[in-house]
């Protein structure tokens, strides 16, 4: 085939019109060429149908010169309409020579290129689907194109393309879905909408199976809804829409490799992003089943941050999808991974959110109750984060935090961990002390049992080297064990000191740490009716002893006096000739007491109420019986002549007081010496210091 073949069937004069420069006479030329081809089209002489193609794509669509180019595709789209229903033959001649077009520097040529596929599609129709890739490619470049009349010319030849795709049965989902994928996460507005166009027009074609292929652009979409233009996110949104509702209503769904796409977007800047994937993140647990047991870890890691989001109808998805996702009773046999959720609680329990470590702790709770030995395999992990949680700033957070930790406690080795981690804590932070530690004690009485938690505390305080810190503790632990409703039971047992082993076994508990605090000794004496014992302490005391702290802790104690606790040791005051011990003891603090103060005054009071006739009446018993009375509430005798005997009994309920007496004396003056040291050691920095 020769150009000489084209030239002999193609007057001169129609090649010149045909790149001339005014339109008019290159669409005359076009419609002369037309048909030209129409009389070869009917003699079947396809050589020189073929050569006239040649020339026009080599000689003309190929020149440098612009309007050669622009007469070469008007006269391939002449061509293609001359051979009507012969052109699909010689589409693999006409086609390339015009998307070649679509990249030309001149935005006439490309305008053109677009009116000339345009034609010759509306001509062959599904027969060009062979060039839908290439098409496509064009088109995509064409719609963020530059000149206005371009874009407008591409979007008129996109229509086209749409339509016959849609009504072809050639089309190749699969090979289309990779180059739609490719051009995805392109930022041009355009580009966007252009593609948003294609994804909505493919998946209203029942034969193509978009949702199947959802995974691979699924990002692209959400990338989409947070774009400027509220026409692109408004077509991605509902692109999104639509696809949700297909799978809401499809039996077969690959919801894993969209919910890795889901729980990176939940995390996104952009607030109507975060939404769209939570409700997506919402909709997937609601649907997903077990499928979805492998990424649940994912999963909770997205929506827990959202519980805390400023959004409140992403606080409200996110909740709503906690819980459905709590509800389900997973098996770790079925893919449910109780490690990455325990991990991905313990991350979260680091967050600046409030609601957010609530939830977070929420599922520790739950895991430990479902799958209680899966957790304690992975508990070195997490113990570490849940024990520095106990400072949390939130008191909801803390008492939490305190469930999660019974419930690991119920095996002894973690209880003792988490008690002597608690004293640490407070040793070292004396603020948590102060703020927190009546707070975490007592709910920790009551989720563990308050015996079990005051006599390991003890156990430990006990030995504690720390003299110091020692004495604030269980100053603390007193004041706990005087005053909350739920240590009534503990008091109760204290209170049958006396008459139950119960009473004295934790009596004797307490006794060795509470020996590092003698007001806490005081009180724990008189709250066990050891009044006799209490009045030994008052009397062991020195010069010492009696500093500003020791009256700050007894002025608390005289109005402790006062309250329901003590109601029981203000009604034996009615029988003082039964309960001397406990009036002397009284009167011993009463001696202890600056006479200015207003406990003094208090307590001075309380005593003026003790009825006098109360003597008289014991005294008569005494004489007359001759038996001496036995002082149920202080352990000691009283004589014909009124004299008490202290050391008659020193052993009451197997309960050695005059042991303990000594060894209370021995650890305070260990303290004495310990508060001598300091006081010589900061003497000494201070003379130091005067020298320099």
């Amino acid at each position: 085939m020769s150009t000489a073949e084209a030239l002999s069937v193609i007057p001169a004069a129609v090649l010149r019109n045909l790149s001339d420069k005014l339109y008019e006479k290159r669409k005359n030329a076009a419609l002369e060429l037309e048909g030209i081809v129409k009389h070869l089209t009917s003699a079947g002489d396809h050589d020189k149908i073929n050569a006239v193609i040649s020339l026009l794509a080599q000689e003309y669509t190929c020149s440098p010169q612009a309007h050669n180019r622009k007469g070469g595709l008007i006269g391939l789209a002449a061509v293609t309409v001359g051979l009507t229903t012969e052109a699909a033959q010689h589409l693999e001649q006409i086609v390339p020579p015009v998307l070649h077009s679509f990249s030309h520097q001149d935005s006439r040529v490309r305008y053109y290129a677009c009116e000339a596929l345009y034609n010759i599609a509306k001509v062959v129709r599904g027969d060009f689907i062979v060039f839908f890739n290439q098409i496509f490619d064009a088109l995509c470049k064409l719609s963020a194109d530059s000149d206005a009349n371009v874009q407008s010319a591409a979007h008129l030849l996109d229509r086209l393309v749409k339509d016959i795709v849609t009504e072809s049965e050639q089309f190749s989902i699969e090979e289309f879905i990779p180059l739609l994928r490719e051009r995805m996460n392109v930022l041009n507005p355009h580009v966007r909408q252009f593609l948003v166009g294609w994804i909505t027009v493919l998946d209203s074609v029942p034969d193509i199976d978009m949702l199947g292929f959802l995974p691979d652009f699924l990002d692209g979409l959400f990338n989409m809804l947070s774009d400027s233009s509220h026409e692109i996110r408004q077509q991605a949104d509902s692109a999104l829409s639509e696809f949700l509702q297909e799978i809401k209503n499809s039996p077969s769904v690959d919801y894993g490799r969209m919910a890795e796409i889901l729980v990176q977007r939940a995390g996104s800047q952009d607030e109507f992003t975060r939404l769209t994937s939570i409700t997506w993140i919402n909709e997937f647990v609601k649907l997903g089943g077990d499928q979805l047991f492998p990424y649940y870890a994912d999963i909770l890691g997205a929506i827990l941050p959202c519980i805390s989001d400023k959004e409140e109808k992403i606080r409200v998805v996110s909740r709503e999808t906690n819980d459905e996702l709590r509800a389900i009773e997973a098996d770790p046999a079925e893919g449910f991974d109780v490690g990455a959720i325990l991990s991905v609680a313990r991350r979260q329990l680091s967050s600046e959110w409030e609601a957010t470590r609530i939830e977070a702790l929420h599922w520790m709770w739950t895991l430990l109750n479902r799958h209680r030995s899966e957790v304690l395999v992975f508990l070195n992990d997490v113990f570490d984060t849940l024990l520095r949680a106990l400072s949390d700033p939130s008191d909801e957070v803390v008492l939490l935090v305190l469930e999660v930790h019974a419930c690991i406690a119920e095996d002894p080795q973690h209880f003792r961990q988490l008690v002597v981690f608690l004293v640490h804590s407070f040793q070292h932070d004396h603020s948590l002390l102060e703020k927190r530690g009546a707070l975490i004690i007592r709910r920790l009485c009551v989720l563990l049992n308050a015996e079990r938690v005051y006599r390991e505390l003890s156990t430990i305080l006990e030995g504690e080297s720390d003299l110091d810190f020692a004495s604030v503790m269980v100053q603390a632990l007193n004041l706990i064990l005087l005053t909350s409703p739920e240590l009534s039971d503990l008091r109760e047992h204290l209170k049958q000191l006396l008459v139950k082993d119960a009473g004295r076994d934790l009596f004797l508990s307490l006794y060795a740490s509470w020996c590092h605090s003698p007001m806490a000794m005081i009180s724990l004496c008189l709250l066990a009716q050891a009044y006799q014992h209490a009045s030994s302490v008052i009397q062991s005391l020195t010069e010492d002893d009696i500093n500003v702290k020791f009256l700050v802790q007894l002025h608390k104690l005289i109005h402790l006096l006062e309250t329901p606790t003590f109601a029981y040791l203000r009604l034996q005051l009615l029988e003082p000739g039964r309960y001397i011990w406990l009036l002397k003891a009284l009167y011993g603090l009463l001696m202890l007491l600056p006479q200015q103060s207003a406990a003094f005054k208090i307590l001075r009071t309380r005593l003026k109420t003790v009825p006098s006739y109360s003597f008289k009446e014991e005294k008569v018993a005494r004489t007359t019986s001759g038996i001496p009375f036995f002082n149920g509430g202080g352990g000691s005798q009283i004589s014909d002549d009124g004299n008490t005997n202290e050391n008659s009994h020193d052993m009451h309920n197997g309960i050695n007081f005059a042991s303990r007496l000594k060894h209370f004396k021995q650890i305070q003056q260990e303290h004495r010496l310990h508060s001598k040291s300091e006081i010589h050691s900061r003497f000494n920095s201070a003379s130091s210091m005067k020298e320099l």
